[in-house]
């Protein structure tokens, strides 16, 4: 556990903030801890069990509690896994193999069939929605539709690092502003759930070690045999990902889906619960 985080007192406090947000996850939900071939992989089940399921990928420096504000609606018509990813600050395994190897489709494969789930929908954001991306192409009879919100993988990936990496050495400060230029300027915490979540993301940020592996881009062809719905939802203030690029090779390549450019959208996607909940529920043939 602590290759990646920061030192163990890190690795508490990140814990103890999690709990803290997850307590204000909506009512009924049961937390799952399935064993993989990379390690015992955390997540949170909810909505009837027997209703169609949706895979729920979670994005680098975050944890599965980032779905809650999604959760009460959608788990009305779905039966939701909110997985922690494994690598990341959620209480699963540290592993964090190589995005460029089958080992996340390994992994998937894996947690889907310790929960009896054949196939799913799945929803990502950022890494993760390159995570659920590439499940898809290596295991197309899995997946029954994608939403992916600001993915990764497709279009170019912006030298964030050169910038952002210095800013961290200011402390929490530095921290803020990278926050700030990711996310765009937050709206101030106004109820207790929005105050632990907030501080998870704090404590993330100072007792986390990022990823520093250069994501792999998809290529022409593998976008290309891309079959099932998919709807890819991106912001044109995106500081991360070249939007325009991911747009472009999309229309281009996998002209099934459904694209949305949001001009004023950073790399957090806000205000689309309606619409991705919308095409998951759609009648299009899977």
């Amino acid at each position: 556990m602590s290759a990646i985080f920061r030192s163990p007192r890190h690795a508490r406090a990140i814990r103890a903030a999690y709990e803290a947000a997850l307590s204000h996850w909506p009512a009924g939900h049961r937390r799952v801890t399935v064993q993989t071939r990379h390690g015992a992989t955390h997540m949170i089940a909810c909505g009837p069990e027997h209703a169609p399921p949706v895979v729920l990928i979670h994005g680098a420096q975050t944890t599965a509690a980032s779905w809650q504000h999604f959760a009460a609606e959608w788990s009305t018509h779905f039966r939701l896994y909110a997985i922690d990813v494994i690598g990341e600050a959620g209480p699963s395994a540290p592993s964090r193999p190589s995005l460029a190897s089958d080992a996340y489709a390994q992994w998937l494969d894996d947690v889907l069939d310790a929960l009896g789930v054949s196939r799913a929908a799945f929803v990502g954001i950022s890494l993760g929605a390159r995570t659920a991306l590439d499940f898809a192409l290596r295991r197309p009879a899995r997946v029954t539709r994608l939403a992916l919100l600001c993915p990764s993988g497709i279009g170019r990936q912006k030298p964030f690092l050169w910038w952002a990496l210095p800013l961290l050495l200011f402390g929490d400060a530095g921290r803020a502003c990278v926050r700030r230029r990711v996310l765009g300027r937050l709206p101030p915490a106004s109820t207790p759930a929005e105050r632990d979540a907030f501080a998870l993301m704090r404590a993330v940020d100072r007792g986390l070690r990022p990823r520093l592996e250069t994501i792999p881009v998809f290529s022409d062809g593998a976008l290309r045999t891309l079959s099932p719905p998919m709807l890819a939802i991106v912001g044109g203030r995106d500081v991360m990902l070249d939007s325009r690029d991911t747009c472009d090779r999309l229309m281009r390549l996998v002209p099934h889906a459904q694209v949305r450019f949001l001009p004023d959208q950073h790399h957090f996607i806000r205000g689309q619960r309606d619409t991705v909940l919308a095409f998951l529920m759609s009648t299009e043939p899977m």
